[in-house]
């Protein structure tokens, strides 16, 4: 009876692997985008930071050389809980605002844009979008630009294209760097190309003023660009996945801030999940919306990593078990044709995306140490699941500064 279950369950998931495996081949190619627009958007430029006195000001000098009329954007710093000098080193900068809160219940980046949107409607000075960034980000100088673009020709909540700050500092940074890769290649990139919704990253986002006025952010858990990404879907408002407007984030350079990091994550996507995907499945459903089914799917992803991984223990305990194995496993039913491809294809995709996306070739040997941070997400999503509850934000601390010329000198 448990053989039959585990089987069925094994079939249902290898239907939701084979779906993205499928999606994967239409991240394979890309349009690049093209500006036609006149600069007419103006943008408020909100920076989240907590104690960032480190990188904070190499970001403000970064968004100050945005090639952009400069009249038309301003940058508005959060200095949430902050105990250090973030806010005196950004009132060196002539013209950025310090924007300082302080509530030590309600900590994390969802409440502290929640608080900056609403003083935001109360300035004297109005802009067309909302654009966000983390503190330790640095921004190609022509994202706005695109951002323009994209809201000239009709989109409302845009993401841009993450990449990574500092791929060689470590095997962890570098393990980050791929994954980001990866996802921006073969996840985001074949639901632009396929007409689906994309998905929010935390920073380097866009969003129309009036949507947000209208939504109000509302998104305070522990992921909430994924939360506020639902939220929009539910609406009939796709975000659109932008791959030219380049965003360089700071990844973790110590296991131990990664899985720290990753941690929060995953405990947010349990509780997104819980409070969103079955809503969201139904309505798809009754619309016969594949873009809200395929979002469900997507929301999904936490419980299929866990399950996988309970799959795998299971059918792998049992064969190191004595005696024949107890328990069929699907890849031993299906023809060698299909399953030898099929699994040479989900381990290859990892450097088919560095491939596609042309990652400096020094990166390729880290693929080396790669599987070590792969399967370590297993025993993260495991202990997730047991502390999705847990609601404390964990802040990672950033120490280097490297400034944009710097980063785009070294993905040569």
């Amino acid at each position: 009876m448990f053989n039959d279950f585990l089987l069925v369950v094994q079939v249902l998931f290898f239907i939701i692997g084979a779906y993205q495996v499928i999606l994967s081949f239409f991240g394979w190619y890309r349009k690049r985008e093209r500006i036609t627009h006149k600069p007419t958007k103006s943008f408020a430029m909100l920076v989240a930071a907590h104690n960032e006195e480190t990188v904070v000001g190499a970001l403000i000098e970064n968004l100050l050389k945005m090639d952009y009329p400069r009249e038309l954007f301003d940058i508005f710093v959060i200095c949430d809980n902050c105990t250090d000098g973030t806010a005196n080193i950004v009132r060196k900068y002539e013209g950025v605002h310090a924007c300082e809160r302080s509530n030590p219940n309600q900590r994390g980046k969802g409440f502290a844009i929640e608080w900056m949107l609403k003083e935001l409607w109360k300035h004297p000075k109005q802009y067309d979008a909302i654009v966000m960034f983390d503190a330790d980000n640095l921004v190609a100088t022509d994202f706005l630009q695109y951002m323009n673009e994209d809201l000239c020709n009709g989109n409302r909540v845009i993401q841009g294209y993450l990449d990574t700050k500092n791929p060689h500092d470590s095997w962890v940074s570098a393990a980050n760097g791929i994954n980001y890769w990866f996802c921006n290649r073969l996840w985001q990139m074949p639901r632009y190309n396929l007409g689906l919704s994309n998905f929010l990253g935390g920073t380097g986002m866009c969003f129309e003023t009036k949507l947000l006025k209208e939504m109000g952010w509302g998104a305070t858990s522990l992921v909430e660009d994924l939360e506020f990404t639902i939220r929009c879907i539910q609406r009939d408002i796709y975000p659109k996945f932008n791959y030219d407007a380049r965003v360089y984030d700071e990844k973790p350079i110590t296991f131990k801030a990664s899985s720290r990091q990753r941690l929060r994550w995953m405990q947010g996507h349990f509780d997104v999940t819980r409070r969103y995907m079955f809503p969201l499945l139904w309505q798809g459903i009754k619309e016969r919306s594949m873009v809200k089914i395929d979002a469900a799917l997507y929301v999904f992803n936490a419980y299929n990593f866990l399950i996988g991984f309970l799959l795998t223990a299971t059918l792998w305990f049992d064969v190191l078990l004595p005696g024949a194995p107890h328990f069929v496993s699907i890849y031993s039913l299906a023809p060698v044709w299909l399953a030898v491809p099929i699994s040479l294809y989900i381990y290859m995709q990892v450097p088919l995306a560095m491939l596609l996306e042309k990652v400096n070739w020094r990166v390729y040997f880290r693929l080396i140490t790669f599987p070590i941070f792969f399967f370590t997400w297993w025993p993260i999503t495991f202990y997730a699941f047991f502390t999705q509850n847990n609601k404390t934000w964990s802040h990672t601390q950033h120490t280097r500064v490297l400034r944009l010329e710097e980063v785009q000198g070294k993905q040569m």
